[in-house]
């Protein structure tokens, strides 16, 4: 059985409806899985929802509300949210689903017969915004909690508790040998500073059902519930458990299916959760005696105008409200063109309407526009013999463009693109098919700049497709294409076919000067 290219967004805690960052996120994870599918791979994009814990429960008292109830009233709309992204996920796991409490509650059992928890009192702090523990490391130097945390109380009580210190000097010694583990490296160092100048304390895995009974009781003490960490970050492994994964024996459910999917190829997480990813996740891993996935890759925040997004304030980014303005791959273009893997990005309106305007509407628009206009005009519609002119130019491109994408690098492969764009535009300028259309002696290079620019065409349309959803299809249907242009091969020079016959063009982003809603 070979091996599925499996990838997960983190799930989204479901105390609310969705925003910019959870949009990026699914973005670029979709992105990645549609660059594999564009190398022929087998994929298997996941995402959801973590729907247990004492912020869920507070939101639906204070709704009047079953959490049960706020639960499916609230995923309805992330679901949604899902499809008017466009991503093709196969699966959205929610927590509150018997598969994956199967799961939790037979990793819970296994940890637990093989002693790795114990339990114990805790008298401390806690934080019920941010669901964890605090200790006196975690005060700023006035004293006070960080604003993060909320209002933090102090408490007593018994919980059980995660025998993790004892890993610890495993699981450094484990990124430093597998270097790509976490990426980019900026977050890594991150992640081994952290291992290497703090000593790991034991994770407490539950909290009493007197105080929360909104999660999944622990299997081996009615009394208490799991710690809402411990059962979102195993999310990761219900669906592919739940599907027969032989990586996974004896985990949840008895299936039917069998697929391959753990360990999964790639975490796609934001850089907020990096140490329940990075250090919680690997080690009960370990424990369980399952392997680690292989690669946790974290991305940065956006910002509006230069602040904090904050609804209080209102200087937030509303994707959908976007979207049903703009288009959606006027929204994933600008995700993916504006802000690389890693940093902290920055949204401006401006910037949204001017990468419009320059790069969707004055750039491929134009390009595609004015190349098909010229060869419905001049010839009919009709492609003319082929012509090898800017072959090994566009190939060299298309390689490096193919390279950066295989490399997750998804902003400069974008930037390549544009740079051919850009070139092939420039071409039309030197070359000036419209004043050759005027000598009956130039038809034969005429017909030359026609077959190289819809060619061209073609091939950024390949180079687009794990990008833009609707464009890279639409310059195919212009082109009157009926295959999917949704494989790298093929970007190859001179597919297009003598003789062919294309449509109309039709403008693939309208010129408009109106200010971005956002």
């Amino acid at each position: 059985m070979s091996k599925t290219f499996y990838l997960t967004t983190a799930i989204d805690y479901v105390n609310g409806h969705p925003h910019l960052g959870h949009a990026y996120e699914k973005v670029i994870t979709d992105a990645i899985c549609r660059v594999q599918q564009s190398f022929g791979r087998d994929t298997f994009f996941l995402t959801g929802l973590d729907e247990h814990g004492q912020k869920v429960q507070k939101a639906a008292v204070e709704q009047g509300k079953q959490p049960q109830a706020y639960c499916d009233e609230l995923a309805e709309s992330w679901q949604r949210f899902a499809d008017v992204l466009g991503l093709c996920n196969q699966d959205f796991v929610r927590t509150t689903q018997e598969r994956h409490q199967n799961v939790v509650r037979s990793i819970l059992n296994k940890l637990h017969l093989e002693d790795h928890f114990y339990k114990a009192n805790y008298e401390g702090y806690y934080s019920a915004k941010q669901e964890t523990f605090l200790t006196e490391k975690d005060r700023q130097e006035d004293g006070n909690f960080p604003e993060i945390y909320g209002e933090v109380v102090r408490l007593s009580e018994d919980n059980y508790y995660f025998k993790l210190g004892r890993h610890q000097q495993w699981l450094i010694d484990f990124i430093e040998s597998n270097p790509d583990f976490v990426t980019p490296s900026n977050r890594r160092n991150e992640v081994l500073g952290f291992l290497k100048n703090n000593t790991l304390e034991d994770l407490c895995i539950s909290r009493p059902k007197s105080r929360l009974n909104w999660g999944i009781p622990l299997p081996f003490d009615d009394d208490y519930v799991t710690y809402v960490w411990f059962d979102a970050l195993t999310n990761y492994i219900t669906v592919p458990a739940s599907l027969g994964d032989p990586a996974l024996p004896g985990i949840g459910s008895e299936s039917q299916e069998s697929m391959s999917l753990w360990p999964a190829d790639m975490h796609v997480i934001g850089k907020d959760i990096l140490k329940f990813h990075a250090v919680y996740w690997p080690i009960m891993l370990k424990a369980a005696g399952l392997p680690l996935p292989k690669q946790i890759c974290v991305h940065g925040w956006w910002q509006k105008d230069g602040q904090k997004m904050s609804k209080t304030t209102g200087n937030v980014v509303d994707p959908m409200a976007v979207i049903e303005s703009w288009g959606l791959d006027a929204f994933r273009y600008y995700l993916l063109r504006e802000l690389d893997i890693g940093p902290d990005g920055n949204w401006t309106d401006e910037g949204f309407q001017v990468r419009y305007a320059a790069d969707l509407a004055n750039g491929i628009g134009n390009l595609v526009n004015r190349s098909l206009s010229m060869l419905n005009r001049y010839r009919d519609g009709k492609i003319p013999p082929r012509c090898c002119e800017l072959e090994s130019e566009v190939h060299a491109v298309s390689q490096e463009v193919i390279e950066l994408a295989a490399n997750h690098k998804l902003q400069s492969a974008l930037k390549r693109i544009w740079d051919l764009i850009a070139r092939i535009n420039r071409y039309i300028d030197q070359t000036a098919p419209f004043k050759l259309a005027k000598d009956p002696e130039q038809a034969e290079r005429l017909g030359e700049i026609l077959y190289t620019l819809a060619e061209s065409c073609r091939i950024i349309a390949v180079l687009l497709h794990p990008f833009l959803l609707h464009t890279f299809s639409r310059i195919y249907g212009q082109l009157a294409l009926n295959d999917r242009p949704d494989r790298f091969s093929n970007a190859l020079w001179g597919e297009l076919n003598p003789g062919h016959t294309i449509d109309k063009p039709e403008a693939l982003f309208p010129r408009r000067d109106l200010p971005a809603q956002a």
